[in-house]
């Protein structure tokens, strides 16, 4: 990726955040308290323990989330890398130029403070996410 993108969580696709995430507490992580992001109609909570990466768990809310179509194709899945970046709309130009698509323009996420997100798709790369530090 771009040399000032930081890593800042993997993306999975659940069918339901409980039943998943207790796998991931009988490992040892930490969960966060589940929200409802009402823009991109989803359930969300983190995971953390320390020396490994975080993990976001996403649920769908209702038939017209968009996290079905990855849980339809692939049932529960990792389906993206996140990336934290100081300047958004400089990180999206950057991206466009190698040939990323952005699905989404940039939207406020209520599960990480309110920051923007974006989400950007490569056919030889995936599914990515922005975050603003």
């Amino acid at each position: 990726m771009l040399p000032d993108f930081k890593f800042h969580h993997i993306g999975i696709a659940v069918f339901d955040i409980d039943d998943t995430a207790q796998y991931y507490i009988d490992a040892g992580y930490q969960k966060t308290e589940t929200v409802i992001d009402t823009i991109q109609n989803v359930k969300i909570c983190f995971l953390t323990k320390e020396g490994m990466p975080m993990l976001e768990l996403l649920a769908p809310v209702d038939e017209n989330s968009p996290v079905n179509r990855t849980l339809d194709k692939m049932g529960v899945t990792p389906y993206h890398c996140c990336y934290s970046v100081d300047d958004m709309e400089g990180a999206i130009a950057r991206l466009k130029k190698i040939k990323f698509v952005p699905l989404i323009k940039a939207v406020e996420a209520c599960a990480i403070g309110g920051r923007r997100v974006c989400f950007l798709f490569n056919k030889k790369v995936g599914l990515i996410e922005l975050v603003e530090s």
